[in-house]
C-alpha cells in the first residue's frame, strides 16, 4: 500500500502524506459485526476528566475482531479487505462454508478469494493459525496468544510480524518485534505471516487538525505553564526545567522521561530470555 503525497500549496499539505487505500475493496463493514462505539471525553461516571488528551474525533465503530480463530478445521475464503478506523492494520473477511462471517487481522499476501482455515491440522500458508508446536522454526507469525485458548494478544499491528525461534520442553522461544525474546507455551496459537499495510509507518498526520480527528486533544507542556500549575512551569525565559534541577515529570510528580514503568519483580519475568535492550532478563 503506497502513500500519496502532495505538493506543498498550503502549509497543510506540505509535509502531509495519506495512504491511497488501493487495497480496500469493500467501503461498509458488515453489520452484524460491528458495534456502536461511545466516547468519553476521558471523563468518568462523575463527569471528571480521568484521561487528559481525549476529545472529539470523528464517529467510529468497533469491529469484532476474532483473535481467537477457533473455528477449527473449516475452510473460509476471504471476502473482502476493510478499512478499520481503530486500528493500523486492515480487516480481511472471512466467509466459513457454514455461512459464518468474521472479522481477522489482513496479513501480508493475502487477497480476496483466498482460502484460510484454523486448527492443529492446518497448512502452515499465509493467513492460517496453528498452535506453535505445528509452526515450522524461523517463520514469521503474528497475532501471538500468551495463554492457550485466550485470543492472540501480541503483534496485530500494521507491518509486525514475530519470529519463531525454537522449540524446547514443551515451550517455543519467540522474537518480538521489541527485540525481547520470551518463552510461550507450544499450545497457543498464532497466525502466520507478517501483518499487513506495511506501509503505515510512512503515513505523516501534517497538521493538528488530523490529529483531532482522531481524538486526540492536544495538551500544554509543562515547561510553557505557571509553577503553579505544573511542576515543570515558570522560570527565567525558556528553561528545559521550569528554571529548577527537577526532573521532567506529570503535574503529579510522576517521572515523564527515563523512568522504568515496568514492575521489578513480575510473575511473567521467569518466561523472558532476553530482554528488549539485548540484555539477559535477571529477577526472575
Amino acid at each position: 500500500m503506497p502513500v500519496k503525497t502532495f505538493r506543498p500549496l498550503t502549509p497543510s499539505t506540505r509535509y502531509i502524506t495519506i495512504a491511497d487505500f488501493s487495497d480496500i475493496t469493500k467501503t461498509k463493514p458488515e453489520k452484524s459485526l460491528v458495534e456502536i462505539r461511545k466516547k468519553t471525553g476521558g471523563r468518568n461516571m462523575y463527569g471528571r476528566v480521568t484521561a487528559r488528551g481525549i476529545g472529539g474525533g470523528h464517529k467510529q465503530k468497533i469491529r469484532l475482531v476474532d483473535f481467537k480463530r477457533n473455528k477449527h478445521g473449516v475452510e473460509a475464503t476471504v471476502a473482502a479487505i476493510e478499512y478499520d478506523p481503530m486500528r493500523s492494520a486492515r480487516l480481511a473477511l472471512l466467509e466459513y462454508k457454514d455461512g459464518e462471517k468474521r472479522y481477522i487481522i489482513a496479513p501480508v499476501g493475502v487477497t480476496v478469494g483466498r482460502i484460510i482455515s484454523s486448527g492443529p491440522t492446518a497448512p502452515p500458508e499465509v493467513g492460517n493459525s496453528l498452535p506453535l508446536k505445528a509452526i515450522p522454526v524461523s517463520t514469521a507469525i503474528h497475532n501471538l496468544e500468551l495463554q492457550p485458548g485466550r485470543g492472540g494478544q501480541m503483534v496485530r499491528s500494521a507491518g509486525g510480524s514475530a519470529t519463531l525461534m525454537s522449540k524446547d520442553e514443551g515451550y517455543a522461544q519467540i522474537r518480538l518485534p521489541s527485540g525481547e525474546i520470551r518463552k510461550i507455551n507450544e499450545e497457543c496459537y498464532a497466525t502466520i505471516g507478517q501483518v499487513g499495510n506495511t506501509e503505515h509507518e510512512n503515513v505523516i498526520l501534517g497538521k493538528a487538525g488530523r490529529t483531532r480527528h482522531r481524538g486526540h486533544r492536544g495538551i500544554t507542556r509543562g515547561v510553557a505553564r505557571n509553577p503553579v500549575d505544573h511542576p515543570n512551569g515558570g522560570g527565567q525565559g525558556k528553561s528545559k526545567g521550569g528554571g529548577g534541577w527537577q526532573q521532567l515529570v506529570s503535574p503529579w510528580g510522576k517521572v515523564a522521561k527515563g523512568g522504568k514503568t515496568r514492575a521489578k519483580y513480575k510473575a511473567s519475568n521467569r518466561f523472558i530470555v532476553v530482554q528488549r535492550n539485548g540484555l539477559p532478563m535477571k529477577n526472575k
